[in-house]
């Protein structure tokens, strides 16, 4: 039990998501800080607010603080748009770059246009003899 708890751990995958875990937190900390630090203020300065995490609604007892839920939508938007820019249209353009295209494995039949495997000698819908495609 113990041994297929450790195999399970050393495999590939369970490491890499380990690994991704660990730079994810460690970037979206970086990506906190420069929303926090650098963007809001200067955001705010334009406003005349000093920082976003000082705006809040007061209602009764309670207070409801969406100059933090400003903060964490900008850090979103610019974590989605780093991951986007910096890994999803490079690796989209480079898989298309080297996928191959495949043949497709069907054609048409001459007589009902239905879809039939290629190497076919009659077709399954309409029963009209065809000539194999290699």
């Amino acid at each position: 039990m113990i041994g297929g708890f450790k195999k399970f751990l050393l495999r590939g995958n369970v490491v890499d998501l380990a690994i991704a875990v660990v730079i994810g937190a460690a970037f979206t900390a970086i990506v906190n800080s420069f929303v926090k630090d650098i963007l809001t203020p200067l955001i705010a300065a334009l406003g005349g607010q000093p920082d976003f995490s000082g705006l809040t609604l007061r209602i009764g007892a309670g207070e409801i603080k969406y100059g933090l839920f400003l903060n964490a939508l900008i850090s979103f938007l610019i974590v989605a748009a780093v991951i986007y820019f910096l890994v999803v249209r490079p690796y989209e353009s480079i898989s298309a770059r080297f996928a191959r295209q495949e043949e497709s494995v069907l054609r048409d039949c001459p007589e009902c246009l239905s879809e039939i495997p290629r190497a076919a000698v009659r077709c399954a819908q309409c029963t009209a003899p065809v000539r194999p495609v290699p």
